[in-house]
């Protein structure tokens, strides 16, 4: 499914919540699109998924080699070609038959160590 498919399964008013930012509108896709240059051959392995109602809870595995460049506060890290298996749950709001409010969530501190970001933890018990 490529980035048009995904806003596709969203109504008119849905939204994404990602990374302490959301997207609406023409920007529904934008977070596939910064995975994908990312990570080009990014994807979720899923492993189990829960409807309750209105409410699907996906817990799951983004997936992928780190081939792109990463910006951060501290600046831009460059490829490494490192296997990526960040683990997360989505949670995701359905209603008639669209997503109305999907909020993506990842284990940001193996994501950033499988990126290869270490933080200075002995600068921060100094202060």
């Amino acid at each position: 499914m490529g980035v048009r498919g995904f806003m596709d399964l969203f109504a008119d008013d849905g939204m994404v919540n990602a990374g302490g930012q959301s997207y609406r509108g023409e920007h529904l896709g934008d977070l596939v699109v910064s995975l994908g240059k990312l990570a080009s051959d990014v994807h979720r392995e899923i492993h189990r998924v829960h409807a309750m109602g209105n409410l699907v809870a996906v817990e799951l595995s983004i997936q992928g080699t780190f081939s792109g460049r990463f910006e951060t506060p501290a600046g831009v890290l460059q490829l490494t070609d490192a296997k990526l298996d960040i683990p997360g749950a989505d949670v995701w709001y359905v209603e008639g038959g669209k997503i109305k409010e999907f909020s993506c969530n990842v284990d940001r501190s193996s994501m950033l160590a499988q990126l290869g970001i270490r933080p200075d933890f002995a600068s921060a018990v100094e202060a």
